[in-house]
């Protein structure tokens, strides 16, 4: 019987995502979104929790758009050579099919009471500022993973704001979603808000993937 790793490709494939027990696909022609309960346990999580704990920074933007306090959370540039951190970043891959040659490394975030991210793609946007210096060698960000490790007490939601879908943090719950439309263009409706922490603290992992292999 072949491995997962034996069906990695240089892309995702929607329909294998939905093969898995229990993923959920958002019934949206606008959006490739899908939400899969329990990705990672809790002994997972609060392993990840630790690690982001110690290493966070202050958050940046690709492209600077004069607000402050566009994205005020923390982030974490998880190790790629920590055999735990390695091991989840094989769990993304066998999930998405996608050969980790093309995934950047993981990168963890961390949100204190009124902290978010507004309204953003993950996408670069060909005419942005930086688009050559974060696009040139390995293209575009196709699709995102993000798992949210715990839940906060209040707030902290992830809201798709065109097709008005709203995801609440769950500890180990992962969304996954397609950047671009069905003919390879990038995708407006992928736009979503990090809402503000209203109480307590929330953490989650983010995967991106690219177009070529990513070093």
């Amino acid at each position: 019987m072949a491995s997962p790793s034996d069906l990695w490709r240089a892309d995702a494939d929607a329909a294998r995502i939905a093969a898995h027990p229990g993923a959920m696909r958002f019934p949206n022609r606008d959006l490739t979104l899908f939400i899969q309960r329990d990705f990672l346990s809790g002994t997972q999580c609060a392993e990840l929790i630790a690690r982001i704990e110690k290493d966070r920074r202050p958050s940046t933007i690709a492209d600077p758009n004069g607000d402050g306090y566009f994205r005020t959370s923390e982030t974490c540039d998880l190790d790629p050579l920590d055999p735990f951190v390695a091991n989840v970043d094989r769990l993304i891959a066998n999930y998405a099919g996608i050969d980790p040659i093309y995934g950047e490394p993981l990168q963890g975030q961390r949100y204190a009471v009124g902290q978010e991210f507004k309204a953003h793609t993950d996408y670069f946007e060909p005419h942005g500022t930086d688009f050559a210096k974060y696009c040139s060698v390995a293209g575009n960000r196709t699709w995102t993973f993000m798992i949210y490790l715990n839940l906060p007490q209040a707030g902290g939601a992830t809201r798709f704001t065109k097709v008005g879908k709203t995801v609440q943090p769950e500890s180990g719950k992962l969304l996954a979603w397609d950047n671009r439309n069905a003919d390879g263009t990038f995708n407006p409706a992928t736009i979503h808000h990090g809402m503000k922490v209203r109480s307590g603290v929330k953490y989650v992992i983010t995967k991106w993937y690219r177009e070529r292999p990513w070093a």
